[in-house]
């Protein structure tokens, strides 16, 4: 799992039939920037936690994405 900061969106005007309906969200990471597909509903600023590979893959109803956002991480109280 990584961490990262939600910086952007990503826009496509054909996308292939499994990935229609999926939001994808460009995320900086400290390994650089991962376009990721979001599955919680994530915006611009918000820190969020990714799964790569396989683990990616399942949470995206078996769709080939290399990278998924599952969850967003609360700011420290």
């Amino acid at each position: 799992m990584i961490l990262g900061t939600v910086t952007g969106s990503v826009w496509a005007t054909r996308k292939a039939a499994c990935l229609q309906g999926q939001t994808f969200l460009v995320v900086d990471t400290l390994k650089g920037l991962v376009v990721a597909a979001d599955h919680v509903g994530a915006g611009t600023g918000d820190k969020v936690l990714l799964v790569t590979g396989t683990a990616a893959t399942k949470f995206s109803m078996e769709a080939p994405v290399d990278a998924a956002i599952v969850a967003i991480i609360d700011p420290e109280k």
